[in-house]
């Protein structure tokens, strides 16, 4: 019997209330379909508990926290200090998401570059990956993140990447990682194909961002971290590679990234 090749599902949400009546399910209807791991994002710092309990209850979730851009204007601003604690936990992944939303949020864009840099600077603390959400603020974000970059390194992936080809190359440029989504399934996306094909392979990660964004042949409905595959496969078509090769070659890139992540699963 052949194996079925491992992904790694890179960014969802499993504390969203869509999932609360068959958490156990999706996760195991993921693991089934080779999904051997999932990082589930924390968008608000006041329900990381509740996120941190998901990863602690399923073997393959590891998580991240930090503010959403959208919710920067609502919550308290996070301090540097509160995240480099919070990483402190062994499942504890990543920084973020955060990043810049002007496309509904623009009113607060100022408190959204002061909790990106704060984000940022907590990657830089704790070598962790920053998890960027970018959407209609190309401009700012590119300039932001490479200010930051030259002011001391840290890594980062552009989570559900769909911006413009400057900003992939701006972020690329800085050794960071783009990460695909179903969007890239959509029919409509072959600009966002054409970026992804134009980046090293060796830079792309897969993710779900469930429950949004299904890929096809899910879309308009709920997205599970089992549906990455179907992104991978058009990721695959996109590189020229087999399926079974783009997978493991996107599984060592998120590990080559969230190097605390391919450490605890490799002691598991």
């Amino acid at each position: 019997m052949t194996a079925v090749p491992q992904i790694v599902d890179s960014h969802c949400h499993l504390d969203f209330p869509d999932f609360a009546e068959e958490l156990p399910q999706v996760v195991e209807r993921a693991v089934e379909a080779g999904v051997s791991r999932m990082v589930t994002i924390c968008t608000r710092l006041r329900l990381e508990p509740q996120v941190r309990a998901i990863a602690e209850r399923f073997a393959p979730v590891y998580y991240a926290a930090g503010t959403h851009p959208m919710s920067a204007a609502d919550e308290p601003l996070a301090t540097v200090e509160e995240l480099v604690a919070l990483a402190q936990h062994p499942k504890f992944v990543g920084i973020g998401e955060s990043g810049l939303d002007y496309h509904y949020t623009a009113e607060s864009k100022a408190v959204q570059q002061d909790s990106l840099r704060i984000h940022i600077e907590a990657a830089r603390q704790t070598g962790l990956p920053l998890i960027i959400h970018a959407r209609a603020a190309d401009e700012d974000m590119a300039r932001i993140l490479s200010e930051e970059h030259a002011a001391g390194v840290y890594t980062c992936v552009m989570h559900c990447f769909s911006s413009s080809r400057a900003l992939a190359e701006a972020a690329l440029d800085l050794g960071f990682y783009l990460s695909m989504s179903g969007i890239a399934t959509f029919k409509k996306s072959q600009e966002l194909r054409d970026i992804f094909a134009s980046a090293p392979v060796e830079r792309i990660l897969v993710e779900t961002d469930a429950p949004y964004l299904a890929p096809q042949p899910y879309r308009g409905k709920r997205n599970e971290p089992g549906y990455s595959i179907h992104t991978a496969k058009v990721g695959a078509e996109i590189f020229g590679l087999s399926y079974a090769d783009f997978a493991a070659q996107t599984c060592a890139n998120f590990d080559r990234l969230f190097t605390k992540a391919a450490k605890a699963a490799q002691a598991a």
